[in-house]
């Protein structure tokens, strides 16, 4: 037996393409561009639809799914829409479904939907198998007359069956229900507008086709939206209804009411596309978080007849107004709206103004009318060519008859009809099957009220036609029923004005009395009163550093530290670590970044900021600046508070006294009045203080009320008090007077020296360790003297022991905290 040999077919390539991966990919994308552009994310300028809102508002009608019928499951329309015209995901067609039966979202809704469509706090509805579903009645305006012939059909997905590339569309629906989304280079956002102003601005424009963005704006006074609110800003909505761009801020609509024991803030409505639930957790959120002082409970009391209802409760004594401004501020309860009003229009998506929306609708609806009236004159004159033949055939019915009965069978009949008495064939087609009842009287009659009714109304249908007046009056008519029929009152409340919400910080912080602690080596902390009084031994320092300042004060109240580098902090208190009274603290380097070489001289608790600091330096410039010149509303960085030269250095910051005494390392002293330094900005370099000839300060201060003693400190571990009133004054910038006698055995220098009073305690570090010595046990002596021996260690500084300072302006001490006693606090402080 052979086999037969099989013959090995060579492979046939019709045609190889030569293409760059550049072109390739260019091209694809295009494509995909395109696509999603014209056919998924954009709403068309005409109807106001995406494409699968269209399909499935038409798949509904087509299926006679309608507001007079019963509810249908929603599985089915779904199941239709995309087997038919939508050929992409189920969650995609349900979505959109559901996004049309949201009164939170759309104006007006086009879907009725039975079950569970989601809610305004963002939850999901339920699956489309146990939800049902019927269009709403205006929807079917949307769709009224698109089987007359009053749209454009085109071939689905499949080529199978017609769909319509846009609705009839009678109102604009691009305004009323706005539209959200994202595409390949471009995004839209077009909100909700009122049915009855826009229907109303548009009978204005047919009317006035040149009229004026500003008297539309009369009429279409802004958005509207389906959740309410406030909308503030003209100047951008004008913006945004000429060019298509623009921002204006919505607010909550809020109401403050005040009760017997506690104040509310009650939300009535929210911002629009704001979940509700989201904006109350992130109330809640500042509350625990103590954000604002004074709120007490959110809640939520939401119902069938309110849509969006939150209570925020607050302390009979707090700021409300203040609570509502940050609440304003910080959270959803305002916001911007950004207009991008971008939709489709001759295939191709283009920015839109609120005329060129309008006219594009209207040119829509000429379009429609003129197609819908060109179907109704066709079939009018079919009608009327029947009817005339009817009535023709009544005239001579006997001889039709005999004509009739002489012919073989029906076809036969109309054409010896056509032949006989010059019918045509609809006209013969309609005598032959015409019923024997039509013959009566009454039948007769009702065809010649037929035939004036079918000239009257082709004579109306051409005057359409031809007319552009009465065109525009039938659109007119049409528009004015819908209004009268589905018009309601606006929501949205429109305000020229932004009003700005200004906070001052001071009033968001909760007020609380604390003792704030600053050290030598830069370390801050606060306290609260309740953990001082539950200490049972001292604060915990770095070894060798002892505190400088001492300050009872609130969270609302301010402190100023300054550095070497002629720099000031602006330290709030609420930003200083709240530890317990054992915890370092934390140095101010984790709350402000300084400088490598920059380090904490001094501190000031901000009180009076009408009162006056004053400034030296190592090299004898002295400046007085204003406290309230230093307020900053940033204070992430240290900032100028004295220019110094490369070589000098702040040593001093106080605040300014009546007198000043300045004392330098040779052992010069300079005493003058405060009157002679002008008050000058923080970045001003000061005024010569003392004369120095090679020299330098060793120290300065100011002389209060209540000065009894300068403190003078040598090299050679000797100390002295000195009587303020034995410190002779001079003038500014001169040499001044010996504060010590020099001698020839020792080179005395002066290290430090600090005004005092009796009752102060002085700090002497040596090494890590901290020795307190009672002033009262530095001897008096006068000038002349270089001091006695205090300490036999290697000295490294000397300072007064802090006491603490109150803020008299701004501390409210609660009962309950004025039973604490400060002097105490002072005498059980220990290093």
């Amino acid at each position: 037996m052979k086999v037969a040999k099989i013959k090995k077919e060579e492979p046939v390539v019709e045609k190889i393409y030569n293409y760059t991966l550049e072109y390739i990919m260019g091209d694809r994308f295009g494509r995909y561009a395109k696509s999603i552009i014209q056919d998924r994310a954009l709403p068309d300028v005409r109807d106001g639809l995406k494409p699968v809102q269209r399909r499935i508002l038409y798949t509904m009608w087509e299926k006679r799914n309608t507001y007079d019928k019963p509810y249908r499951k929603c599985a089915t329309a779904v199941g239709e829409v995309m087997g038919k015209y939508h050929p992409h995901g189920d969650s995609s067609i349900y979505g959109a479904m559901i996004y049309m039966s949201q009164p939170w979202k759309m104006r007006e809704i086009f879907i009725d939907i039975q079950g569970n469509n989601g809610s305004i706090d963002g939850d999901g509805p339920a699956a489309y198998r146990y939800t049902e579903t019927r269009l709403t009645k205006l929807a079917q305006v949307m769709l009224k007359d698109i089987n007359r012939a009053s749209v454009e059909m085109a071939l689905n997905y499949s080529d199978e069956i017609l769909e319509p590339t846009v609705l009839p569309a009678n109102f604009p629906n691009l305004l009323v229900n706005g539209s959200t989304g994202i595409s390949a280079g471009y995004a839209t956002n077009i909100p909700p507008h009122n049915l009855g102003e826009v229907l109303e601005g548009t009978i204005f424009r047919i009317d006035n086709p040149n009229s004026r963005l500003e008297t539309i704006m009369n009429i279409i006074k802004g958005p509207d939206f389906p959740t309410g609110g406030i909308v503030e800003g003209k100047a951008g909505l004008v913006d945004a209804y000429k060019t298509g761009k623009g921002k204006v801020v919505v607010k909550a609509k809020t109401e403050i009411v005040k009760e017997k024991n506690c104040q509310k803030i009650i939300v009535h409505e929210i911002p629009y596309d704001v979940l509700k639930e989201g904006l109350r957790k992130k109330i809640e959120d500042i509350r625990i978080d103590k954000k604002v002082e004074g709120i007490t409970d959110v809640r939520d009391e939401s119902d069938k007849d309110n849509m969006a209802r939150l209570v925020i409760e607050t302390k009979k004594d707090a700021n409300i107004e203040v609570i509502r401004n940050y609440l304003f501020k910080n959270t959803d309860l305002q916001i911007n709206y950004n207009f991008n009003m971008v939709a489709i229009v001759n295939r191709r998506p283009k920015q839109l103004g609120l005329l060129a929306i309008l006219d594009a609708f209207i040119s829509h609806q000429k379009d429609v009318i003129l197609k819908r009236t060109n179907f109704d004159l066709n079939h009018c004159n079919e009608r009327l060519h029947i009817v005339e033949g009817l009535l023709k055939a009544i005239s001579i019915l006997d001889e039709i008859i005999i004509t009739i009965r002489k012919s073989k069978n029906k076809a036969d009949s109309i054409k010896n009809l056509i032949k006989q008495f010059g019918f045509t064939e609809k006209q013969a087609e309609a005598i032959v099957t015409m019923q024997l009842y039509r013959l009566s009287n009454t039948d007769i009659i009702s065809l010649e009220e037929d035939k004036a009714n079918l000239i009257k109304m082709i004579d109306f249908l051409n005057q359409i036609l031809n007319n552009e007046e009465v065109l525009k009056k039938q659109m007119k008519k049409e528009l004015v029923a819908i209004k009268k029929e589905f018009a309601n009152p606006r929501r949205t409340e429109i305000r020229d004005e932004i009003r700005e919400i200004k906070l001052d910080m001071a009033d968001m912080i909760p007020k609380e009395n604390t003792i704030v602690i600053v050290t030598n080596e830069g370390y801050v902390k606060r306290v609260s009163l309740k953990s001082y009084a539950a200490k049972d031994d001292e604060t915990t320092l770095k070894p060798g550093d002892y505190i400088t300042g001492l300050y009872n004060t609130t969270t609302q109240d301010t402190l100023l530290l300054f550095t070497n580098l002629g720099n000031y902090l602006f330290v709030p208190v609420h930003i200083i670590p709240d530890v317990k009274w054992k915890d370092l603290g934390k140095h101010i380097n984790n709350i402000i970044m300084m400088s490598g070489k920059e380090r904490v001289i001094g501190s000031y608790l901000v009180g009076d900021n009408q009162k006056e600091l004053m400034l030296v330096t190592r090299n004898g410039m002295i400046k007085k600046v204003k406290i309230e010149t230093l307020k900053v509303t940033r204070y992430s960085k240290p900032m100028m508070i004295m220019k110094l030269k490369e070589d000098d250095e702040l040593i001093y910051v106080k605040e300014m006294q009546k007198e000043i005494v300045i004392v330098t390392n040779e052992g010069y002293y300079l005493r003058y009045n405060s009157d002679e330094i002008n008050s000058t900005g923080p970045k001003a370099s000061g005024v010569k203080a003392i004369n120095l000839k090679d020299d330098f300060v060793a120290g300065a201060d100011g002389i209060s009320e209540n000065a009894e003693y300068l403190n003078v400190f040598t090299n050679l571990n000797t100390a002295k008090r000195i009587k303020i009133m034995d410190l002779e004054s001079l003038s500014r910038a001169k040499r001044g007077y010996r504060i010590m006698k020099k001698t020839k055995s020792k080179d005395y220098k002066v290290f430090k020296c600090y005004v005092s009073e009796t009752k102060d305690i002085n700090l002497i570090k040596c090494d890590s360790e901290i020795i307190e010595v009672k002033n009262a046990d530095i001897p008096i002596m006068d000038l002349a003297s270089t001091g006695s021996i205090i300490t036999k260690n290697k000295v490294d500084d000397y300072a007064l022991k802090a006491e603490l300072i109150e803020n008299k302006v701004k501390k409210e001490v609660k009962e309950e905290e004025k039973q604490l006693s400060f002097d105490n606090f002072v005498n059980d402080f220990k290093i």
